[in-house]
């Protein structure tokens, strides 16, 4: 599939010729919009995430939060506009003035350096907690990383589980874990292809209110590990505790951003205010 370029539309980058370290993680999402059918769900988003940084996208249900985390990984594709991670574009290539889709192994490729943590798990039910992080580094290794070992990727992935807190329930089937412990699980395959990016599609949402807390801390610390987290949460205390920058959606659109101060203490727009005063308790902004 092939799309041609907008002329509004800033230049795609060409291959970036940058430090790899000093770039790994840098998200770009540039003039974004995405249509279902004809209603138009994503109008022309812009968002850059610093290598390293975490970004929370916060809003009401339907704005177009989980669409725009799905097109980083090229899961939903964009009508216009681009994304790049470390200057490359995700899921294209430009030839001329077009944009043509990668092939779906070069793509499967790209997707092995952007992490994701679903709602609802996704764990394979009929693989250990062990088995279903090591799966990916044995099957399909990070591009331009060696294929583990079966021993190898044993090691590492008793490592991710401690991590999250779990080596000791290795061997458990997913139905054997509580929804929390299966989150947990989750993060750590989501970690074992070492990604630069991690996104989390309300990681709590399908929780137990008791359960949440054990997810939110594994993430909290994951926040200070240096990987690039983009966050869509219903969670405001948590996000306003780990983020470096507070993104507002609505209708499709970005309000306003800003750091966690700005956004819940003191937002510019009538929409953030509103939305605010209705989700977050009055103690809150104290």
């Amino acid at each position: 599939m092939s799309t041609a370029l907008r002329p509004a539309a800033q230049t795609p980058p060409a291959a970036a010729a940058t430090d790899a370290e000093s770039t790994r993680g840098l998200v770009e999402i540039t003039k974004v919009r995405k249509f279902f059918g004809a209603a138009e769900v994503l109008k022309g988003i812009t968002l850059t995430v610093e290598p390293g940084g975490v970004a929370v996208i916060v809003g009401p249900s339907g704005s177009g939060k989980s669409t725009l985390l799905r097109t980083i990984n090229h899961l939903e594709k964009v009508d216009a506009g681009f994304i790049a991670i470390d200057g490359t574009l995700v899921g294209y290539e430009v030839r001329g003035r077009r944009l043509h889709e990668l092939r779906e192994k070069e793509i499967l490729k790209q997707r092995t350096e952007i992490g994701m943590v679903f709602q609802n798990f996704n764990l394979f039910p009929h693989l250990t907690a062990l088995e279903n992080v090591t799966e990916a580094p044995i099957v399909a290794p990070r591009a331009g990383k060696p294929r583990l070992s079966k021993a190898e990727a044993r090691e590492r992935g008793l490592e991710l589980l401690d991590r999250v807190g779990l080596k000791d329930r290795a061997g458990a089937y997913p139905r054997q874990l509580s929804g929390g412990q299966q989150q947990r699980v989750a993060i750590a395959r989501a970690l074992a292809l070492d990604p630069k990016i991690l996104l989390f599609d309300e990681p709590t949402s399908a929780l137990d209110p008791e359960l949440v807390n054990e997810v939110l801390d594994v993430i909290r610390e994951l926040a200070k590990s240096g990987t690039t987290l983009i966050i869509v949460t219903h969670e405001m205390g948590f996000a306003r505790d780990v983020a470096d920058t507070v993104v507002f959606m609505d209708q499709g659109q970005i309000i306003e951003q800003g750091t966690p101060r700005e956004i819940f203490t003191n937002p510019r727009e009538e929409r953030t205010r509103s939305f605010f005063s209705k989700v977050i308790e009055p103690a809150f902004n104290i």
